[in-house]
């Protein structure tokens, strides 16, 4: 009886748990590196025009990831032709080298924020785009290969 009535419990949570997860989506960078030509793209179309939402970039990285920022070139294209870009800097570790993010072993998931509170304003498919821009100190040109990066990720939420 006592296991019936755990079970019942149990089940009503998880049938009353609402996610606002609207999208979300992660390309594999092949061995761990990224390409400083490569480009990492997603297409959706399942977004709500009257909702707002969240966006994020998830990165999953390991201990190979040699720098505590990365600089990322985001591309979103709209449904309209409109496109916006912007180029931004997220942390990825703390001054002592611990990583930030959250994982469990050498691989670490952070959850970056990239628009916050946005209305698609349009029906129909959004192209996103994610290179990373990443150079080191002194140097003109951008790192060939990022090392470490094993992830990327894209994930839309509906804002409560």
């Amino acid at each position: 009886m006592v296991k019936k009535i755990l079970f019942i419990l149990a089940f009503l949570v998880m049938v009353s748990c609402e996610t606002n997860m609207v999208f979300s989506e992660y390309r594999n960078l092949s061995n761990g590196a990224w390409q400083m030509k490569d480009t990492v793209a997603f297409k959706f179309s399942t977004v709500d025009t009257i909702s707002v939402h969240d966006v994020f970039i998830n990165v999953r990285n390991d201990n190979q990831y040699q720098f505590s920022n990365l600089f990322l070139i985001t591309e979103l294209g709209f449904p309209s032709g409109e496109t916006v870009v912007d180029t931004l800097e997220y942390e990825m570790a703390l001054p002592d080298g611990s990583w930030l993010g959250k994982g469990v072993g050498s691989i670490k998931e952070n959850k970056l924020w990239l628009r916050e509170n946005i209305v698609f304003p349009d029906s129909g498919v959004y192209n996103f785009k994610i290179s990373h821009a990443m150079r080191e100190n002194g140097q003109v040109q951008g790192v060939n290969e990022l090392e470490g990066i094993t992830d990327i990720g894209i994930q839309i939420e509906k804002t409560q």
